[in-house]
């Protein structure tokens, strides 16, 4: 979808994924539902549209659109600061599992999906999905 301004038009797409620190599998379904509305807040918040997404035990993959005006790099620092700390606050035992700040990886990967159709993005994503752990209304998959 083309984004417009007064200036430019623009289609910007991003494939991010960021894992948990140490790839301890701690998502779980109650977990992971918090995870998503967390994501989507802060998603909502930058004007950024989640496409799909897929949450996992112990990873996150982002199918999303944005503008022009942000970076990617914040965006990420942005849904990982403020889900680890309400996810520690909300959450005993990932305070007790995560005794530092961070609950994420130092890391994350994120490819323009202009290089790979949204077709293959979609159908690679597609692969998660199963009729018990897909949320048609938000395009949500829990793994």
């Amino acid at each position: 979808m083309n984004r417009n301004n007064s200036h430019s038009v623009t289609n910007l797409t991003v494939h991010i994924v960021f894992i948990t620190k140490y790839r301890y599998r701690v998502l779980t379904w109650e977990i992971q539902e918090r995870v998503r509305d967390l994501i989507k807040q802060k998603c909502d918040m930058n004007d950024v549209k989640i496409i799909k997404w897929v949450v996992s035990k112990d990873h996150i993959h982002l199918h999303l659109e944005y503008g022009p005006d942000l970076k990617i790099s914040d965006l990420v620092k942005w849904i990982k600061w403020y889900s680890s700390r309400k996810l520690r606050q909300e959450y005993p035992i990932l305070k007790k599992r995560y005794w530092w700040w961070w609950m994420w990886g130092i890391w994350y990967w994120a490819w323009s999906t202009w290089v790979v159709s949204e077709k293959l993005i979609n159908d690679y994503l597609e692969h998660h999905r199963t009729l018990s752990n897909f949320d048609i209304e938000n395009n949500f998959i829990l793994e």
